[in-house]
């Protein structure tokens, strides 16, 4: 299985995510199953197998978290070269025949916010960007067509 990179605060913040589900939401939805089997007959009833379902997608859920964590890479960006783009490294960019910047920060995972301008590093724009410098020229394939950026500046919080 291949490694997941976070950063401390991505990890941290899954991992307390994890918790909360352990031991705010499940109990909840076992307190739900054992007021429908008090009900009686399991095959007709609503509650029993709403509650079942949801039990069966808390620990999805929690599965899979634990798994990521699992799998992680905990990365100090301060570590890294900071004149070309890491992991962690907040980029701005200007697209091909576009006028407005953007800005993208390479996260791992648990730290994605893309109204935030938050990027998975595993993400084809994010893997485009990897070690580049200030003054590149970037192409990125993304479905049906091809996007071209210019790297503008790179930083290091």
């Amino acid at each position: 299985m291949d490694s997941i990179p976070m950063t401390r605060e991505g990890y941290n913040k899954i991992k307390a995510e994890v918790e909360r589900l352990e031991t705010e939401e499940m109990p909840i939805i076992l307190e739900r199953l054992a007021n429908a089997r008090a009900e009686g007959d399991l095959k007709e009833n609503a509650e029993y197998h709403g509650a079942r379902e949801s039990q069966g997608l808390l620990q999805a859920r929690i599965n899979e978290m634990k798994g990521k964590l699992g799998r992680a890479t905990i990365i100090d960006t301060s570590t890294l070269p900071q004149d070309e783009v890491r992991f962690g490294a907040t980029v701005k960019v200007m697209k091909t025949g576009v006028k407005k910047a953007e800005t993208y920060t390479l996260v791992g995972a648990g730290e994605e916010d893309y109204d935030e301008g938050k990027i998975l590093v595993t993400s084809p724009l994010a893997q485009g960007f990897l070690g580049k410098k200030k003054g590149d020229v970037v192409t990125v394939q993304v479905p049906n067509r091809v996007l071209e950026f210019t790297i503008l500046e790179i930083s290091y919080n």
